[in-house]
């Protein structure tokens, strides 16, 4: 008996180390890394590389970031994201990757129906809540509140674009 007690307070203080180092290791991960990991953002982290932008949304924050995933980039018209990734294309590129990033980590509990936020490219995006469901410039928040050490990722079923 006192052989099986001592092999389950081994085991519990096992999974208890592996949760915190799991958890120590999430807290750490930057808002990049986080959307590189879960795997939908393919497309979404091309496109910070190609503008130059990892090593900002790798720095210390806060930011948010509205990240419209994989899908959302396939949705655009055919050729779109080939061009945008094109060097003479790469201000364009810019200018609506930082569209999607609002300075300060705002969560979905910081939002409200009508709200407007000055995005880190100079233009406002716009919140709708209707029911639970909250919109950024039309686009619908499939995933809020997903955390990171540099601040909040939202995801979003639309790249949203800003008036050029």
């Amino acid at each position: 008996m006192l052989r099986r007690t001592y092999l389950a307070l081994t085991l519990a203080a096992a999974a208890s180390a592996t949760t915190a180092f799991a958890a120590e290791h999430a807290e750490k991960m930057t808002i990049l890394e986080t959307a590189t990991e879960a795997g939908s953002f393919t497309t979404l982290a091309a496109a910070i590389d190609a503008a130059g932008l990892t090593e900002t949304l790798e720095g210390e924050g806060p930011f948010t970031v509205f990240a419209p995933t994989d899908d959302a980039f396939a949705a655009l018209p055919e050729g779109t994201v080939e061009t945008l990734l094109m060097e003479e294309n790469l201000d364009q590129l810019t200018a609506i990757l930082t569209y999607h990033v609002v300075p300060g980590a705002v969560m979905s509990g910081d939002l409200s129906d009508g709200m407007e936020a000055e995005t880190v490219q100079g233009g406002t995006v716009e919140i709708s809540i209707d029911g639970g469901t909250v919109m950024v410039d039309g686009a619908t928040v499939t995933t809020a509140d997903i955390e990171a050490s540099n601040g909040v990722i939202h995801v979003i079923d639309q790249v949203i674009m800003p008036d050029m």
